[in-house]
């Protein structure tokens, strides 16, 4: 069992149900030879889901929460071998799995592998803050929200703020409206 910090606030049913993967995730086909039943796991998961959300054929930005292609194809996964022979649709399978009570040899690794995208300090999660940050705009950047999406994340004001105080930036709702100093509530 891994003891790193792994902290998903989307469940794999709220990750397809806001659109993800372009429809396709368990709908394309892939090269590996698959002994395991998927139908348990879409029960668990997906009960009362539409199918056109994770068993299309093609890739349908319009599918996507943001409705913009995000991500890169299952060849490019393969050629990086991000996917273990027991989840070979990759992460997103071992995150299912895991969410209703699968441990694994590979945890330690998918874990990490979430962490450097969307945990705390994840490139992509730190990213999408600053740009918010620069910008005010919690609607830039969808190719990037639309990833973090695919990861579970759900961009949030409560690590918005977490991420100004990491990073020494005053959140603009924390200005005064005198002076422009941070706010009390900046110092708690």
């Amino acid at each position: 069992m891994s003891n790193l910090k792994f902290y998903p606030n989307l469940t794999p049913k709220e990750v397809i149900q806001a659109g993800a993967f372009g429809g396709c995730y368990f709908g394309s086909e892939i090269d590996e030879h698959v002994e395991y039943d998927y139908t348990g796991l879409f029960n668990s998961h997906f009960d009362g889901v539409d199918t056109s959300l994770y068993m299309g054929e093609k890739y349908s930005p319009k599918l996507n929460r943001f409705k913009v292609r995000s991500g890169m194809n299952y060849d490019y996964w393969k050629d990086m071998k991000w996917m273990h022979e027991d989840d070979p649709y990759g992460w997103f399978e071992w995150y299912c799995k895991y969410s209703i009570g699968r441990r694994h040899q590979d945890d330690d690794r998918q874990i990490r592998r979430w962490q450097d995208f969307c945990g705390q300090k994840g490139r992509w999660r730190t990213r999408i803050y600053k740009r918010i940050w620069e910008t005010g705009d919690w609607s830039i950047s969808p190719k990037i929200q639309q990833s973090l999406r695919h990861w579970a994340y759900k961009v949030n004001e409560e690590d918005y703020s977490l991420w100004c105080k990491m990073n020494n930036k005053v959140a603009p709702e924390e200005w005064c409206e005198y002076g422009g100093l941070p706010s009390p509530s900046f110092y708690q």
